[in-house]
């Protein structure tokens, strides 16, 4: 970004499309918690009070997909259908099946080959200190506190369900203030409107944004108005449909695949994971201050069809890769991959919140390599 204007947006852990995304990646953790190797693809879907779970499973654990979905709306905040949704109440409906054989004998390979075809990328930058563009850490970070503060006496009157959004204004390259900021929050009828603004400005919004906070920002704060049905009583909620928020909120390309309910054979996550780790490398290394790395796979072949990189700042990644010794091709393999960055670990539903980049206990947050 040069000079002007961008902005992200981030949602909360309470939004239908996120408790879609976390149930799918709870069923995950609870497979892998078992059976390491397990293959998995799990969609959720959800609407008012019917919740399906459909997909497609292959694994020796023995898992109670409903307590699972259940559970993880308590831990979000429906326990006892305060917010619309009642856990114990909600119907369950299944239709999963085990993954298709053809696609299995090219990935249960001794050099596992990749579970689909598809291009990846990656992305940081200097912009923060967990080298993500400003907008989307921002954003997250409104989201993260507003669930903390719901926790509290202070934001007890908050519902699980809510948005922000984020307008940066760069000068040369570099981010300068915050021009805009917009939070909407699920509420209870007993909070007014200006109480409920007043919360929304002095603890979340000022806390977060700090210095970024100028005499030019604009807060828009529930600028809707009211916001008491919210969840999935309010809009339905789909896995994989937030994948702009899950990665780097449209400052950087994307390959088109979602994350959450895929078990590490599948490259749209795994990869998109190891390119994050290879631009986080570049930048770390101080070869550039913004780079993008793009990787793509051919289903059951396991050697990337491509490695590649754009960058600001420095000459071709590769050609400095190459005079440190490091082999490109193989760090991206699938299983390479997979044993590098343990994706066989049960912690998958942590990513399905405040995005599945910036997070420092993550592995691929990790350096690649040590630097030369």
């Amino acid at each position: 970004m040069k000079s002007g204007l961008f902005t992200s947006e981030s949602v909360s852990d309470g939004h239908p499309d996120k408790i879609c995304d976390q149930i799918s990646d709870a069923i995950l953790d609870a497979c892998l918690a078992q059976d390491p190797v397990s293959r998995v693809a799990m969609e959720t879907a959800v609407k008012g009070d019917l919740l399906c779970l459909i997909g497609e499973i292959t694994t020796l654990a023995e898992v109670d997909f409903e307590a699972v979905a259940r559970d993880v709306l308590r831990d979000i905040g429906h326990d006892g259908g305060r917010w619309g949704v009642d856990p114990d109440r909600i119907r369950i409906l299944r239709q999963i099946s085990q993954q298709s054989p053809e696609i299995s004998s090219g990935v249960s390979q001794t050099e596992t080959g990749a579970g689909d075809q598809g291009m990846m990328f990656g992305f940081a930058c200097t912009e923060t200190p967990e080298l993500m563009p400003l907008p989307i850490q921002l954003s997250h970070q409104l989201m993260r506190r507003h669930r903390d503060l719901r926790l509290t006496g202070v934001g007890q009157s908050l519902g699980p369900d809510a948005k922000s959004q984020v307008t940066v204004r760069y000068e040369d390259g570099r981010p300068r203030e915050v021009t805009h900021v917009v939070l909407s929050s699920q509420h209870a009828r007993d909070l007014g409107l200006n109480d409920l603004r007043e919360i929304l400005r002095e603890e979340v919004a000022i806390p977060v944004l700090g210095d970024w906070i100028t005499g030019n920002t604009v807060f828009h704060l529930n600028p809707a108005g009211s916001f008491h049905v919210g969840g999935p009583q309010s809009d339905a909620g789909l896995t994989g449909r937030k994948i702009i928020v899950d990665t780097y909120g449209g400052y950087a390309r994307h390959g088109g695949g979602a994350f959450s309910g895929k078990d590490p054979t599948k490259v749209d996550r795994s990869g998109a994971y190891a390119a994050r780790q290879l631009a986080r490398d570049v930048v770390g290394r101080g070869w550039a201050s913004g780079c993008e790395a793009r990787v793509a796979y051919a289903i059951g072949v396991a050697e990337p069809l491509e490695i590649s990189f754009s960058v600001t700042g420095t000459e071709a990644p590769e050609a400095l890769y190459r005079e440190a010794g490091v082999d490109l091709a193989d760090l991206m393999r699938p299983r390479s991959v997979i044993e590098r960055l343990n994706l066989r670990k049960p912690r998958f539903r942590q990513t399905a919140t405040f995005g599945h980049f910036g997070q420092a206990n993550f592995s691929w947050e990790m350096p690649l390599v040590s630097s030369a």
